[in-house]
């Protein structure tokens, strides 16, 4: 583990070099997959939108989306399926700026960071020590299934808004990651799209043009993936876009 120092994402390999291919998966490699999702983060972050048809700009969620009040409508708040406690180690996957808008200060949580995009890696990376230097403990730019801590570290595992982009067998990838580190007893909360709210089709639609397919993947797929894996399903909670699950091992 990083013990109790600060670790920016300046400090880590590249994830690029985690190029695999599953036996299973289509002819592209993961990176494949994964190059698009940080480069459509990387735009946001930088305030790069791409031009979009009228068509799609016409839409109500790319409204929100341009308002800034889409993250906000859609976001999972993890802390009510489980809310961490003091002094407890918590690995964010896909965090964005989770640390700058979630109230880590109130649950006196460590907080260890981890995404996909550069450029939010950069300004949380350089931000996060200046607010709380004793309860961010890093941010480190690598995909959700390359997770390089030590075995038994976290007490929670958080990945939300990350699972859509990607087929059921690259979770399984997550999934095995996630075990290794987390503690005995210990929580991983994700959630998964949901296609069958009314909102799904169209903010598909949206990241599709911003530069990122998602995968719409039924909840029963879900349930039946997860009940042929090492994790044991303990809790759903429904949203008007994500569906949360509380998985342990």
């Amino acid at each position: 583990m990083y013990g109790n120092s600060v670790v920016t994402w300046q400090e880590q390999p590249s994830w690029k070099q985690y190029s695999m291919t599953l036996p299973d998966a289509p002819s592209e490699s993961w990176s494949e997959r994964l190059l698009p999702v940080a480069a459509r983060f990387d735009r946001e972050y930088q305030g790069k939108p791409p031009e979009l048809p009228e068509a799609v700009e016409s839409l109500s969620v790319f409204q929100d989306w341009v308002a800034g009040q889409l993250a906000s409508r859609v976001a999972s708040p993890f802390w009510t399926v489980v809310k961490p406690k003091k002094g407890q180690l918590c690995l964010d996957l896909g965090c964005g700026a989770s640390f700058l808008i979630y109230p880590w200060r109130d649950w006196d949580a460590r907080f260890y960071g981890q995404d996909i995009s550069g450029a939010i890696c950069q300004m949380v990376g350089s931000r996060g020590p200046q607010l709380n230097s004793k309860l961010f403990k890093g941010m480190v730019q690598g995909p959700a299934h390359k997770l390089a801590y030590e075995p038994n570290t976290f007490d929670i595992v958080i990945a939300t808004g990350v699972s859509c982009y990607y087929q059921l067998e690259y979770w399984d990838l997550v999934l095995a990651a996630v075990k290794k580190v987390l503690k005995p007893g210990g929580t991983f909360v994700f959630d998964v799209l949901n296609p069958e709210v009314d909102l799904a089709e169209d903010w598909a639609i949206l990241e599709m043009y911003l530069g990122a397919e998602v995968e719409l993947t039924s909840l029963e797929e879900w349930r039946s993936h997860l009940k042929a894996s090492p994790a044991i399903l303990k809790s759903e909670k429904p949203g008007p876009l994500f569906h949360m699950m509380k998985v342990t091992f």
